[in-house]
């Protein structure tokens, strides 16, 4: 499940085995892609030109230019979901000044090392919590200074895991 926001409206998306649903309701429509970023839409008997403008996977975001109207579109996946619903929807937009656990895990991979330069949405670590694999990204951009942690280590939440200078 997943929420959009779309122009100051929240909705509710489902990619359900017997189709999609928009906000509960079933959403049948016909799509056909005319290249890597334009489709063509029917929807209730209406049709549509879509052309995909900007994709940031990072920041989670969509621009989108629908018969010619363009419209920004905020996603949240189920792990946005849970961190907002345990408290912690804020950790990524911290200060770039040091990285720190989300939650309580396990490190399985670090694919920076100590000057590294990063930029917003870099890969910083793997964290396994809650037998999912957590990719974390750095909130913006700065030089790796230290690294306190190693593959294998146990962290716990808040602990800070990556300094940046």
């Amino acid at each position: 499940m997943y929420t959009a926001s779309l122009n100051n409206q929240s909705l509710t998306i489902d990619f359900a085995p017997d189709g999609p649903t928009l906000n509960g309701e079933p959403f049948v429509w016909d799509l056909a892609k005319l290249s890597d970023r334009t489709f063509h839409i029917i929807h209730q008997n209406r049709s549509y030109n879509a052309e995909v403008l900007d994709l940031n996977a990072a920041e989670k975001t969509v621009s989108l230019k629908i018969n010619g109207h363009t419209h920004q579109v905020q996603l949240k996946d189920r792990f946005d979901l849970l961190l907002e619903k345990m408290g912690m929807n804020n950790v990524a937009s911290a200060k770039v000044n040091n990285l720190k656990a989300p939650m309580p895990g396990l490190i399985v991979g670090i694919p920076v090392q100590v000057g590294d330069v990063v930029a917003k949405g870099d890969s910083m670590l793997i964290l396994e919590a809650m037998k999912m694999e957590n990719l974390l990204k750095a909130s913006g951009d700065g030089t790796v200074k230290t690294i306190h942690i190693a593959k294998g280590d146990r962290v716990e939440k808040g602990q800070v895991l990556i300094e940046f200078a």
